[in-house]
């Protein structure tokens, strides 16, 4: 929409007040900032162990970065209400920090710029990484509050190495075991990230896998998807684990065992616990490097 000089400023808050840096900040927090940069971060560095090329791996980053953007805008848009309604403090929307329409409106632009930023890296590789980011939207869309609430994020996630290694010379596929390690890693994300907030999403009426579970079977749950992602990163290629992969396979348990035993103590530390599991995955697949692809 075009707007002549004398019209007056887009109103960015819910309070009326016009865009600003506050609005430009809200944004910026509505984004789910620490997911997004972690997920901007791997995906690119696997594209750099790979042997992407810098222009390519620049186009990955790109890429996954609107989509992430996209995704986490198109989450808070969608929870405004209830997040109002539940008073829940930190929510740009519910602090009234930005507008409902703003926060759909950049949804909406990061969206558009992620389809061509994803084609960039090959007609296959932007299929694959658009069909992870529409299941990200259709996640927040409702299906969140399903028993299908796992499936977006073991899509989500298991697109990843294909979008990587698709944009390679020859477009190869990824190796099995490394896109069923990414696809258990994003099961694993979706327990521990909906593990601190499952008694306010029963409150609100959201009533996904987790949430059915309940927390005590959740936090018993979390370590199993990424252990068998650990297992499968160490055993999973031809070649025999050496010294460092049995030293993360150890650390993995250990941090596992520690998010069991703790856990009773805060949500929060089963929660910290997988991001640490996950970062010894990641660890891992990033060594792989071109080894990713398959054979």
């Amino acid at each position: 929409m075009t707007t002549s000089g004398h019209a007056p400023r887009e109103r960015g808050r819910t309070g009326g007040r016009p865009f600003g840096f506050s609005t430009v900040l809200g944004l910026a927090r509505a984004c789910h900032p620490g997911p997004t940069a972690a997920v901007t971060v791997m995906v690119t560095a696997l594209a750099v162990a790979s042997g992407r090329e810098v222009a390519g791996c620049v186009l990955v980053a790109a890429a996954v970065l609107t989509g992430q953007l996209s995704i986490g805008w198109c989450n808070d848009a969608v929870d405004a209400g209830r997040d109002i309604e539940a008073g829940r403090i930190g929510k740009p929307v519910a602090d009234g920090m930005v507008s409902v329409r703003v926060v759909w409106s950049a949804a909406a632009a990061a969206l558009v710029l992620c389809v061509p930023l994803s084609f960039a890296s090959g007609p296959a590789a932007g299929t694959v990484h658009l069909v992870g980011v529409a299941a990200a939207w259709v996640y927040d869309l409702g299906l969140k509050a399903t028993a299908l609430s796992w499936l977006p994020y073991v899509v989500g996630f298991g697109v990843l190495p294909p979008f990587v290694t698709l944009g390679l010379p020859g477009h190869p596929w990824p190796a099995w075991w490394a896109v069923a390690a990414a696809a258990l890693l994003g099961c694993g994300a979706h327990l521990a990230n909906v593990l601190p907030d499952i008694p306010a999403d029963l409150a609100t009426g959201i009533r996904g896998w987790p949430q059915r579970l309940g927390t005590a079977r959740v936090r018993a749950l979390i370590p199993l998807p990424l252990l068998l992602a650990t297992g499968l990163l160490v055993f999973g290629p031809p070649d025999r684990p050496g010294a460092e992969s049995w030293a993360a396979l150890a650390g993995a348990g250990g941090f596992a065992a520690a998010g069991l035993l703790l856990g009773g103590r805060s949500p929060r530390v089963p929660f910290a616990m997988a991001i640490a599991v996950a970062a010894v995955d990641v660890v891992l697949l990033l060594a792989r490097g071109a080894g990713v692809t398959a054979l």
